[in-house]
């Protein structure tokens, strides 16, 4: 891995010439009838906005989506966002020893720490239809994808490994409410919480920039998830319809409303608990990433975020307590 300075350490008026891998690329026209390139340029750490106004005709046709650039330029301010002014650009070659996976985000949490954690919860389920299901979706090459996958595309867990921690994250939520309430049926509840985004390792593409596959577009990772539960339980000797159907729900269900894609809204307790927990993890991840992307330049409040529709306030660091007597 190469040594540069990271983008969210970089402030206005910073000079750099560091390696980056392009999300977005396209030529648009000034209002002085100038063309000019408008593109997304990101390391592990941010995604920023860059403009490139000069000498970018010789290169233009290799600039795509998923191509590693070395680029020369510096950071400034536009409408009260930072962006990149690019001065000069260039793809890389085999000698920069650069790839696109130095450019993914990745979780902080270490790997084999998830897998066992995964792992500890496929192996707590004791009803033996749930249990023989997640063995048999939860295999080999399955396995190795879900691991890798993000949770999304931009707004939550959007790194490498975030499917799998986001997922762990729930199974502590949901192991918490069935303690708390008895009555929700756990093994039915985590086997649907393992599950519930398992379609997202076909709806997402995440080798060079983290974007929707077309049967992502086409279908979705919900109903891609229902499907794979489906045809599982189909191999499973006298799997019970009613589990099978309950399980299907959770599935289904677990964005909660209609205009939030959900093919049927939460109707079991289980239903309920999955849907909160997956808003709970997600959000508040969501948010702490949007406070820390902003946390060091100076403002007390993030910028606008549609998907949350609000800003965030940005608190100071607490001190921590006096643990002297």
């Amino acid at each position: 891995m190469f040594n540069q300075k990271k983008l969210n350490e970089l402030s206005v008026g910073d000079e750099f010439a560091s390696f980056f891998i392009i999300t977005k690329c396209e030529t648009k026209t000034a209002k002085n009838g100038k063309p000019f390139l408008n593109m997304e340029l990101r390391d592990q750490s941010a995604l920023l906005p860059a403009k490139v106004w000069n000498k970018f005709e010789d290169i233009v046709d290799g600039l795509k989506e998923g191509t590693i650039v070395k680029v020369a330029g510096s950071i400034e301010e536009f409408n009260g966002a930072l962006q990149i002014r690019v001065d000069k650009i260039r793809l890389a070659v085999k000698d920069d020893n650069v790839s696109s996976d130095d450019f993914l985000p990745k979780s902080r949490r270490p790997l084999n720490e998830m897998i066992d954690e995964f792992n500890a919860a496929i192996g707590s389920i004791s009803n033996q239809y749930l249990h023989t299901l997640l063995k048999k979706i939860f295999n080999g090459d399955n396995f190795n994808k879900f691991c890798r996958t993000p949770a999304g595309k931009a707004w939550h867990h959007a790194y490498i490994h975030g499917l799998l921690e986001h997922t762990l994250e729930i199974v502590k939520i949901c192991d918490l409410m069935s303690v708390l309430h008895p009555e929700i049926k756990r093994d039915l509840l985590i086997t649907g919480t393992l599950l519930h985004d398992f379609g997202k390792t076909e709806e997402l593409t995440y080798e060079n920039v983290f974007d929707y596959t077309d049967k992502g577009k086409l279908v979705g990772h919900i109903v891609i998830s229902a499907i794979e539960v489906e045809k599982a339980a189909a191999t499973i000797t006298d799997f019970p319809t009613e589990l099978k159907n309950q399980l299907l729900h959770l599935i289904l269900s677990h964005q909660g409303k209609l205009e939030f894609a959900s093919p049927v809204e939460p109707k079991t307790l289980e239903a309920i608990a999955l849907y909160q927990a997956d808003e709970l993890s997600a959000k508040t991840n969501a948010y702490k990433s949007a406070i820390e992307a902003e946390k060091n330049k100076g403002n007390k409040w993030t910028k606008f975020l549609y998907l949350a529709n609000t800003s965030l306030y940005i608190p100071d660091d607490l001190p921590e307590e006096d643990q002297t007597d």
